[in-house]
């Protein structure tokens, strides 16, 4: 018979020894818990402290390069701008009032960026082990800035189609975009200029008609122009308007200066706008390039829409007022610098709300004005003048408004500069919201650009 008894006897001790077992091993248990708990919060405290200095030193950097960058500030104000930045946002996240210590600054004016390191030191919640109560935690950023100055020309579709709702849309989307390009700059010494070119039948050449227009006065003349210094009967005053239509001959495709050859006011232009009952050029002259947002404004709250859609001329007339062959027809303060890519950035910004329809140089009669006359497509044109004007180091954003047509989008997609990155270059909108959304996005990727090596 088995023996029972010891083995009930050895339990019995067991449970008489529990209860102060288990109470070890509790006590051991809850210690490693409440270290673990501390632990833990310490770690999120330090985490937060550091994500909140980094924000911190990111703005300010940030800031204070964008402020030397557009000549709000000097490169020698940078200390004084950083820390006033830091005094101000010390606060942010957990961090306490007065916790942000600037460590370093340095400005490299031959790199062209701005660096900051920073530190704060974070009283833990939970010390451990007799450790010290208090961490430091740092941050580091570098942000480049730039001297490069920049210029940017808007084509906007002023065509009959826009009447309505979406001219208001274009005047509202164009304004806040000038407000973007010229707002926070030094006025006396402007880094960014922006142009303006209404397009519909033709371009409005405004004043600078006199000097690079040639009128044609019949079909015989319909040929490439002389240049502005010759003899100009056809040009002379007085002049029906200031339309112009497309340059012809050897010089349609490229920004020679109207010294090489003048650009056309074709000789069908005043016939097709009567058949039609549109005006022959819009009513908005084009802007050259200023820095007087008052000036663009009060051109682009006058918009009116008629005529049809001559894409190609308002993409030839953007190209010229980003050339410097144009110089010498242009006032000083008007006049595109020398191209460099290291010292100035050249932005197109191409807008339509439908397909590119009419051309005048190879339509044989005023029927023959529009596409369907079964000539060569007027994107055509226009898509070998995008690619010359990228040829010349110009990028080219591309707006398409409300479009419904396959070829439009294809045209305005052909025109884009390759997208970089994350900086895309060409945008559809379909309201008022998203147009001015895309003006502003290409406003944002433009000084993004002016900033990348």
């Amino acid at each position: 018979m088995r023996n029972y008894g010891g083995l009930v006897h050895a339990v019995g001790a067991f449970a008489v020894h529990r209860g102060g077992n288990f109470a070890i091993l509790f006590g051991l248990a809850a210690s490693v818990l409440a270290l673990a708990a501390g632990f833990s919060v310490n770690i999120s405290q330090l985490y937060n402290a550091r994500s909140s200095l980094q924000g911190v030193v990111d703005a300010a950097v940030t800031s204070t390069a964008r402020d030397i960058t557009t000549g709000a500030i000097k490169e020698a104000d940078a200390n004084r701008s950083v820390k006033a930045f830091l005094d101000a946002n010390d606060s942010a996240g957990i961090l306490q009032p007065g916790q942000v210590t600037l460590d370093r600054l340095i400005v490299d004016k031959v790199a062209k960026t701005v660096q900051v390191d920073a530190h704060v030191d974070v009283a833990l919640f939970f010390p451990i082990f007799g450790t010290s109560d208090t961490r430091r935690v740092t941050a580091s950023t570098t942000s480049l800035y730039s001297d490069k100055t920049i210029e940017v020309a808007m084509m906007l579709d002023v065509t009959g189609s826009m009447a309505g709702q979406k001219i208001k849309d274009l005047k509202t989307a164009a304004a806040n975009a000038v407000d973007s390009f010229l707002g926070n700059q030094d006025p006396a010494k402007p880094r960014v200029r922006v142009s303006i070119v209404p397009y519909a039948n033709s371009v409005n050449a405004g004043q600078l008609a006199a000097s690079s227009v040639y009128v044609e006065t019949n079909a015989n003349q319909r040929k490439q122009a002389p240049g502005n210094a010759s003899a100009q009967p056809a040009s002379a005053s007085p002049r029906p308007d200031n339309c112009a239509t497309e340059r012809k001959g050897a010089d349609q495709y490229s920004d020679a200066g109207p010294g090489s050859s003048m650009v056309n006011r074709d000789f069908l232009l005043s016939g097709f706008a009567t058949n039609t009952r549109t005006a022959a050029c819009p009513v908005a002259e084009l802007v050259p390039l200023t820095a007087n947002a008052a000036t663009l404004k009060n051109v682009i709250k006058d918009l009116v829409a008629s005529g049809g859609t001559a894409g190609h001329i308002g993409v030839q007339w953007t190209w010229y007022m980003l050339s410097e062959s144009w110089g010498g027809v242009l006032n000083a303060s008007q006049r595109p610098a020398v191209a460099d890519p290291k010292k100035v950035g050249k932005y197109a910004i191409l807008m339509t709300d439908g397909e590119f329809n009419l051309s005048y140089f190879d339509a044989s009669g005023v029927d023959g004005v529009y596409n369907d006359a079964g000539k060569e497509a007027t994107r055509t044109a226009a898509t070998k003048l995008c690619a010359a004007m990228r040829d010349k180091g110009i990028e080219i954003f591309t707006i398409g408004f409300k479009l419904d047509e396959a070829n439009a989008v294809t045209t305005l997609q052909s025109c884009a500069s390759p997208d970089r990155g994350s900086v895309k270059h060409f945008y559809q909108a379909a309201d008022g919201i998203e147009l001015d959304t895309a003006f502003q996005t290409i406003a944002r990727n433009i000084e993004t650009l002016a900033l990348t090596k």
